[in-house]
């Protein structure tokens, strides 16, 4: 081999080692999909009441109190004081929801029970009506508890920029956005108590996302973290819900909480925006690599492997028939159709090199990047005052 063509080599080679050593750095695997690796990720504090995560963080006043300096903000903090619902009396919480009558509604608006796959061979193969319709009422728990213990993890992470933000005006929309995170998260507590059939503990890649976003102490990253990747991901997530379900109830709760999740990622991508035209490129370099992991983070959640064990279902079986579903490519994507943008407003898609880019490409969602972003489209999801019964 000639001289240059082996430095060549040695030099991909070397790129190669790089890449491989910040998978792992950033989510504990050298490959992205490597099954196995996902499922060594567990929760074991399934049986505890109080997770604890320790950070250490700057908490500061500012004395500058000139209402209206950003004025974007601005906006959006006099849009939520108007926009507010009360979660116990503008909900029909009297509708009867007979959660196996959903599930197989459900299921007809969407190709059957099983989708119409071929399971020949697959520990789905001997499955009747009774075992799918079992599926899809797990199903449902387990992803309704997810989105309530993220909207608590918004919760707090929201009362933290409260304390450690610089600037008057989002420290007046952060508390507004804190009083709507209570909101969600008792209103999606209600619905799993009074109207499904038991909750589901904090999947381990959820919990594992949480705790870094919480336990960093630069106040950007919490918006990073919890602003524009959880929040975005929710709302689209939300919203592909929202289309599917039949139920009245989850319905008309999943259109509220949109209406005030779509503003939580515009006030993310409004505080940060300026902010990270002045940091580095190392800096911008190291919100790209939180970026990315909370992406894979997220995309893992969605796996719902606790729902086969629940199932006495073998795990890595069903998941790998899972991740061959026609659609699951498309649904995956999907999930991201909010972040990606965002990302793009603020600069980390092309930040240095490209990395996120490189990224996201790899991950299968870059083709979201031109989609409108939450800071335009927020107003589309607002419910007017008189709109609270027809929502």
């Amino acid at each position: 081999m000639p001289e240059t063509a082996e430095s060549d080599a040695a030099i991909e080679e070397a790129h190669k080692a790089i890449e491989m050593g910040s998978n792992i750095k950033l989510i504990g695997r050298e490959e992205v999909n490597d099954l196995t690796a996902i499922l060594e990720v567990s929760n074991t504090e399934v049986d505890a009441a109080v997770h604890a995560v320790k950070s250490n963080y700057d908490t500061i006043f500012t004395w500058d109190y000139e209402k209206g300096a950003r004025p974007k903000l601005n906006r959006l903090y006099e849009k939520a004081k108007t926009a507010m619902w009360n979660g116990e009396t503008d909900l029909p919480w009297d509708t009867d929801v007979d959660q196996e009558a959903v599930v197989v509604a459900n299921a007809m608006n969407q190709g059957g029970l099983n989708a119409g796959m071929d399971l020949t061979g697959t520990p789905f193969a001997l499955w009747g009506d009774k075992e799918w319709i079992s599926f899809g009422v797990e199903s449902q728990n387990w992803t309704l508890s997810q989105f309530m213990h993220g909207e608590q993890g918004a919760l707090i992470c929201t009362a933290r920029i409260v304390e450690n933000v610089p600037w008057i005006d989002a420290k007046y929309y952060a508390a507004t956005q804190v009083m709507d995170e209570a909101r969600h998260v008792e209103v999606f507590a209600k619905y799993l108590d009074t109207k499904l059939s038991g909750h589901y503990p904090i999947n381990a890649h959820l919990r594992l996302l949480l705790d870094d976003i919480i336990g960093d102490s630069r106040w950007d990253m919490t918006y990073l973290g919890m602003q524009i990747m959880v929040e975005g991901l929710a709302l689209a997530a939300f919203g592909f819900m929202h289309m599917l379900t039949t139920e009245p109830l989850l319905k008309q709760l999943l259109r509220y909480v949109m209406s005030d999740e779509a503003r939580h990622v515009a006030f993310g991508v409004l505080s940060l925006q300026d902010y990270y035209k002045e940091l580095s490129q190392a800096e911008l370099r190291e919100r790209q690599e939180f970026a990315f992991e909370a992406a894979v983070r997220m995309r893992d959640r969605f796996l719902q492997q606790e729902v086969f064990d629940r199932m006495g279902v073998p795990v890595k079986d069903a998941l790998e028939l899972v991740l061959k579903a026609p659609d699951r490519n498309q649904f995956q994507a999907l999930l991201f159709s909010k972040i990606v943008p965002n990302c793009k407003k603020l600069g980390l898609l092309d930040a240095g090199d490209g990395w996120l880019r490189t990224k996201f490409s790899e991950l299968g969602v870059i083709q979201f990047e031109d989609m409108a972003g939450t800071d335009e489209e927020f107003e589309m999801f607002a419910l007017a005052n008189g709109d609270k019964r027809s929502a």
